[in-house]
């Protein structure tokens, strides 16, 4: 069971998530930020109007909504960072 966590295979994974911009990397970061917004998008929004339209429905309209402003700035981020990297 520990073996898994302390294979070379998954030590360089984890490294490249973090030092290479390759496609691999992006579209996990993509993944991993629409997640995270998914999540913080359905507790803002039963924060925000949860009384008004049901605690349930503002969960789900914020989990969609969040991610329209999150994907455009990461991939921009990410392409930016990409093109910084190669100067």
């Amino acid at each position: 069971m520990f073996d898994v966590f302390t294979s070379p295979e998954l030590t360089n994974l984890l490294h490249s998530l973090n030092t290479e911009i390759n496609l691999f990397t992006e579209i996990f970061w993509v993944v991993i930020a629409t997640v995270l917004s998914m999540i913080g998008g359905a507790i803002g929004g039963m924060i925000l109007a949860g009384k008004d339209i049901g605690y349930k429905f503002a969960a789900t309209i914020g989990s969609l909504f969040a991610p329209a402003g999150v994907i455009p700035a990461l991939i921009l981020g990410l392409l930016m960072l990409n093109v910084l990297s190669n100067l």
